[in-house]
């Protein structure tokens, strides 16, 4: 435990104490001699002004709280090295999950987290060689849209962008309420009440091309509508879920794919000749169908008949190709 360590959870033990400690059992929590757990009190009291004092009848250390409205608190932003290791792999992961978003801010965060350490002696892992991101699939690369849509969704304003859309590539404005941002699949989405389709809608962010942000306030909708917008059927695609899939996987990755999360709705079941069989709800089955084919001849489509048909009618086009 370094010196850190010791101011933080000698705070702890005083804290949450109504009767004196003393320096013996100080010595024990700390794990540290005398001298040692003597220099963590004079810190706490003389340093950083904790309402630290002796009680010579009870030959112990203690909080006097009486002479403040609230109880003491350790001054400014205060972690351990354990949070503050933390701190440094969540924002490994902030700058990993999208290159050049909130990239200054990121930078802003990880110097000060720095300053932190090395004011208290504590060793500095170089977290980005201690942990790998391997991103497949990564669209967006500029952030100067993503930060105005977060602005907008955290103001509560409404905006208007420019959208093209990727299957067509049509291009829309619209005035939008956004609800929740979503990382899916190495990619940001927006789920957003669209005013100019009157409906909820979800925004894939790399394919917006301009966002105002409006002085009216954005329309909001309740959390559990928007639950069932997001979560309703397979993948990224919306809407109310009208069909279920039933998936059987075979022995050999039956144990890979019952430990999986595919949706939060999915019902899973080991059957007698220790095959998997999965089943979850879909409205749209494009996404479905390109996670059904990466297993190959590991997974059988058993139900309904037309996604049976329709992954059949891929392999029978894939052979075309491979003949």
């Amino acid at each position: 435990m370094d010196r850190f360590d010791r101011i933080y959870h000698l705070h702890g033990l005083l804290s949450n104490r109504r009767t004196p400690i003393s320096l013996k059992q100080i010595q024990a929590h700390l794990e540290c001699s005398r001298s040692t757990a003597d220099r963590a009190i004079e810190t706490l009291r003389d340093y950083l002004n904790a309402p630290l004092e002796y009680n010579r009848k009870a030959k112990g250390y203690f909080y006097n709280q009486q002479s403040s409205s609230k109880p003491y608190e350790l001054p400014g932003l205060w972690f351990n090295a354990e949070e503050l290791h933390g701190l440094l792999i969540c924002q490994q992961i902030l700058q990993n999950i999208t290159p050049g978003i909130l990239s200054k801010q990121i930078e802003s965060l990880d110097r000060r987290i720095t300053e932190m350490l090395t004011r208290d002696n504590i060793p500095q892992p170089v977290i980005a060689h201690k942990i790998h991101f391997a991103a497949i699939g990564r669209r967006l690369t500029d952030d100067s849209h993503f930060k105005r849509i977060a602005t907008a969704l955290f103001s509560n304003k409404t905006m208007r962008i420019f959208y093209r859309a990727r299957g067509d590539n049509e291009g829309t404005e619209r005035i939008i309420s956004a609800q929740k941002l979503i990382y899916y699949r190495e990619n940001w989405y927006l789920a957003a009440f669209c005013h100019y389709r009157n409906q909820l809608r979800m925004f894939s962010v790399d394919r917006v091309n301009s966002v105002q942000i409006l002085d009216s306030t954005s329309r909001q909708i309740a959390d559990d509508e928007l639950l069932e917008f997001i979560q309703a059927s397979y993948g990224i695609f919306t809407g109310k879920a009208e069909h279920t899939a039933i998936l059987e996987f075979s022995k050999s990755r039956a144990n890979w794919v019952s430990e999986e999360h595919w949706h939060p709705h999915q019902q899973g079941e080991w059957l007698e000749n220790g095959r998997y069989q999965l089943s979850l709800p879909f409205s749209d089955s494009r996404e479905l169908i390109m996670d059904i084919l990466k297993y190959g001849s590991e997974v059988e489509v058993i139900a309904p008949d037309f996604l049976r048909q329709a992954v059949k009618e891929q392999i029978e086009a894939m052979q075309k190709i491979y003949k």
